[in-house]
């Protein structure tokens, strides 16, 4: 079945907004669903994305488990431990964020570069009306992919050395950029159908 790219993610956008409302056993399930799908279909996405957002899902973790009030742990420092609630409320929140880089990466599956810039520059259409150019958005955006997937290529294995590859200066010939302009069929009104109906359902 063929879809409109900006379908595809404004159906991830809507499961995110969903995932963020959703009741602790619904989550748990849909949860599930989403990640057992994101290792059928996309695993080595899938874990490109868990290993740039190890330290941020840790953070989370430890910013919630600390600083939501409840009851304290036994044996961990006390009042300056760790509370239950907060423990329960990160973990409810590394789930969503769990979810949300699953749904992520089977979207990156079926979307190549070119197919993820066409749907944003859908997307993109009202800026128009702000006076702001989605040409100049969509190149912008083409540039940037590019540039850091040459840095993660060249072999950079920290953070500091892929920023420095980002500001490094490139040499490459002029080239055109071609943007495939797809048409909305009936197979995206069903899915964005379908999509908002799971989303009312589920908040």
């Amino acid at each position: 079945m063929k879809l409109h790219p900006s379908s595809e993610i404004l159906t991830w956008c809507m499961l995110v907004v969903a995932l963020q409302a959703t009741a602790t056993a619904e989550l748990l399930f849909v949860s599930l669903l989403i990640l057992f799908a994101a290792l059928v279909v996309s695993a080595h996405k899938f874990n490109l994305l868990l290993r740039r957002t190890r330290w941020v899902m840790l953070s989370l973790l430890l910013i919630y488990a600390f600083s939501t009030p409840g009851a304290e742990l036994v044996g961990f420092a006390g009042k300056f431990g760790p509370t239950r609630e907060g423990l329960i409320d990160g973990l409810l929140q590394l789930t969503r964020l769990l979810s949300a880089l699953a749904a992520l990466a089977i979207l990156l599956e079926r979307l190549h570069r070119q197919k993820l810039i066409a749907g944003l520059y859908t997307l993109f259409s009202p800026l128009k009306f702000l006076g702001i150019s989605r040409e100049r958005l969509a190149v912008r955006l083409a540039l940037t992919l590019h540039y850091a997937e040459a840095a993660m290529l060249r072999g950079a294995t920290d953070w500091q050395a892929l920023l420095r590859g980002l500001f490094e200066p490139h040499e490459e010939p002029v080239k055109q950029m071609e943007l495939s302009i797809y048409r909305f069929g009936s197979s995206d009104a069903l899915l964005l159908g379908s999509a908002s109906m799971i989303v009312w359902m589920m908040t």
